[in-house]
């Protein structure tokens, strides 16, 4: 290399150093370790967005609906006193068999309000406001048997709560509270959900207060056989979804992300009783005609087809020796005098939609005729031979007519000898209990034949809780022969069980 090549290297190795060191100046003063910690995250979340092909979708934003819903979701605390030692000093008297009978394990004599064999125990739940004056459903489950339901808001104040009805066949019930101006959630229409669409679920797992999570709706018409009532007349068609669930939340909110609410959180499906991903709902359409029928009636007015029913895959197909695959359901008997009999529907038939609703399983068929009352006429699709064939029903009740029940309050009222009211909100609260009927007006009758003095409010009759006087008519038409075994309390606390022969 000659002198004039050593010179222009040289230049350059110094003019390439000179580079490197300014480089290395400004890294220097770029480095994150002489900036904050939030400029840097902000420089970085400002280039990760900048794509403008990464965008949220629209309606994505579970803000809304969380804020919506959260100050109509309510906290429910129920109490249940622990019945046990039936005199002062401990001992068991001759009546506990005779109880035990009657109420199972766990039941004795009355006693002082003093000792009544333990402390009170708690549990809880959720529930959802549906009405600015205080109406609220939750789950049966939620406040069976409670001596005492309390209802907590989101703002905290708190209400002891009037039992207005329940149904085990849906498992919800309807509770009052006395309070103007609430907020609630308005009903939006389950029918209309698909599947995979995302939904909040709101309530009080743990008992933590207004708790919100998301999921997606994972499959509808969900029958996982967790009901069961005594005439085997339990209404499963379950929104399934993958929204945390855990206890705590049954009677919760399921709500779109309008804010609306398409189902009541219910069950979850685990081995070890907490969330394992898949929880359940009881879906709004099915919780509105119950409200109502609650409201209106005091019970469930149920409409019936009366038709057995079997879903219909390819191994229940084969066996029929049915050669078209076809959805929905198989028709495997026919109850005689029945709304399917008097609309021409036979053994063999396939059920493929209500009312213009396609039914594919048992449940879906079973929820849509739930939705509607005795002598409600509803429009049948099936076919039979490979023809479809078009039909209108009149659904029936239990006792196959088309009659809503309506009880007749002055019937029992001349059999028991006394008038019957609803106790009032003030009574409820004073003696801790969730429903009552209180005895006015006594004269000869049944009731004074038992020994009942006046002013003593009935809180169950064969162990079923009584709110209403028509409650009491309905459970002392349906009683067995032999007698019918009343609980209740009286104004100064004292409890009292009384047997009455018919």
């Amino acid at each position: 290399m000659n002198k004039k090549q050593i010179i222009i290297v040289a230049l350059l190795s110094s003019f390439i150093g000179g580079l490197l060191s300014l480089f290395g100046f400004k890294l220097l003063l770029n480095d994150t370790r002489y900036e904050s910690i939030e400029k840097s995250q902000k420089a970085h979340f400002t280039n990760f967005f900048s794509d403008t092909n990464i965008v949220v979708p629209e309606g994505l934003n579970f803000i809304y609906a969380a804020d919506v819903v959260r100050p109509s979701v309510v906290h429910i605390r129920t109490y249940y006193e622990v019945k046990g030692a039936s005199n002062l000093n401990g001992s068991k008297t001759p009546f506990d068999e005779m109880l035990k009978d009657y109420f199972g394990e766990g039941y004795s004599m009355p006693q002082d309000k003093n000792h009544r064999g333990g402390a009170p125990q708690e549990a809880s739940g959720s529930g959802v406001i549906l009405s600015e004056d205080g109406y609220i459903v939750t789950n049966n489950h939620v406040i069976e048997s409670a001596d005492k339901i309390e209802v907590v808001l989101n703002d905290k104040r708190s209400y002891i709560a009037k039992l207005i009805g329940t149904d085990p066949t849906t498992d919800l019930s309807l509770l009052k509270i006395e309070e103007k101006g609430l907020p609630y959630v308005k009903y939006g229409n389950s029918d209309k959900i698909k599947i995979g669409e995302w939904v909040l679920a709101v309530g009080n797992p743990f008992n933590l207060t207004s708790t919100v999570t998301a999921g997606i709706v994972s499959a509808k018409a969900r029958n996982i056989n967790i009901l069961r009532d005594k005439d085997n007349m339990a209404v499963e068609s379950f929104l399934q979804t993958d929204a945390v669930v855990n206890p705590g939340n049954s009677g919760g909110a399921l709500v779109n992300l309008k804010g609306e609410l398409i189902g009541i959180n219910t069950a979850i499906a685990s081995p070890t009783g907490s969330y394992t991903g898949y929880s359940f709902a009881v879906p709004v359409t099915l919780v509105k005609k119950v409200m109502d029928d609650l409201l209106k009636y005091g019970q469930v007015q149920r409409a019936l087809l009366g038709v057995t029913i079997l879903d219909l895959n390819a191994a229940t197909a084969k066996e029929k020796g049915i050669e078209d695959y076809i959805h929905g359901v198989y028709v495997a008997a026919i109850g005689k005098a029945s709304a399917a009999d008097k609309a021409g529907l036979k053994e063999g038939d396939i059920i493929t939609h209500i009312n213009s609703i396609a039914v594919n399983s048992a449940s879906e068929l079973q929820e849509i005729v739930a939705r509607n009352r005795p002598g409600d006429k509803v429009k049948i699709s099936y076919v039979r031979k490979g023809k479809t064939i078009d039909v209108e029903a009149e659904l029936r009740n239990r006792s196959g007519n088309t009659d809503l029940i309506k009880r007749d309050v002055s019937a029992v009222k001349n059999l028991l000898g006394a008038e019957l009211i609803s106790a009032s909100k003030e009574e409820l609260a004073k003696l801790m209990i969730a429903t009552g009927i209180k005895i006015v007006n006594l004269s000869n009758g049944k009731l004074k034949e038992a020994g009942i003095k006046e002013g003593f409010i009935i809180t169950s009759i064969d162990k079923v809780r009584v709110s209403t006087p028509e409650d009491a008519q309905e459970i002392i038409n349906k009683g067995k022969e032999g007698g019918t075994l009343i609980e209740g309390i009286y104004p100064n606390g004292q409890k009292a069980y009384y047997a009455i022969g018919w």
